[in-house]
């Protein structure tokens, strides 16, 4: 994730204020999408990729706290930044312990902000470079690096797909978050198409001990049946 790839979602009370730090953060690189209020910010991160959100908390309709924690129950683990004003040390607590990645006191540096941004690009880049990126099935090599199975090519969506389903070995991968992942859209194509891909997945897995399962209205998640018998 690089500033020219990161699509950052800015939610805040003042429509001022979150219309320039929107202009600023597009100088820099940096694509921003801006909610109105926390409910338009819950439906936007579920329905489009977001990699960073920002909001403060006392945003309309749900709250900055509410949303943060309602986020988290919905399984969306993309970086958040919370912004506030004279917030009590027990409600920041608090957004830490619900799954905030950083609190920035208003009135904030943009300049400081922008460093938060680029810590959490760092760190979510060297999470994804120090995962395991090759896997045995059965004595056929998965090389999700390399986009091979067994010797044999697969397409850089092909290999991406399988290689999120092994680094999450035996875990439910949400369908949307897939579709976000790989397609960058979440629509009815991007499904079918994915319908598609995981299909093929199961054709060539076939003869291995890996299968693929549909977990209904959740996402997919691959197994060893040999551990499941």
């Amino acid at each position: 994730m690089d500033n020219l790839r990161t699509e950052i979602l800015l939610c805040d009370n003042d429509a001022n204020f979150v219309a320039v730090l929107a202009d600023y953060l597009r100088e820099r690189g940096y694509k921003v999408t801006i909610a109105r209020d926390g409910e338009e910010c819950f439906t936007t991160i579920q329905s489009k990729p977001i990699d960073i959100c920002i909001f403060d908390t006392r945003i309309p309709k749900l709250n900055g706290v509410n949303l943060l924690e309602d986020l988290r129950k919905a399984g969306e683990n993309l970086p958040i930044i919370i912004m506030g004003d004279n917030v009590k040390q027990e409600e920041i607590i608090r957004l830490y312990n619900a799954g905030c990645d950083a609190y920035v006191e208003k009135p904030l540096s943009v300049e400081i902000l922008i460093c938060k941004i680029n810590a959490i690009i760092r760190r979510c880049d060297e999470k994804q470079n120090n995962k395991e990126k090759v896997f045995d099935f059965d004595g056929k090599i998965f090389d999700g690096e390399r986009h091979s199975f067994d010797g044999q090519h697969l397409s850089a969506r092909e290999s991406d797909l399988l290689l999120l389903l092994c680094q999450n070995m035996g875990e439910v991968v949400d369908r949307h978050l897939i579709l976000r992942a790989l397609w960058k859209e979440d629509n009815f194509f991007a499904s079918r198409s994915l319908s598609v891909y995981i299909n093929h997945l199961r054709h060539i897995l076939n003869n291995t001990n890996m299968q693929i399962i549909v977990v209904h209205k959740r996402g997919y998640k691959i197994v060893n049946c040999k551990e499941q018998t």
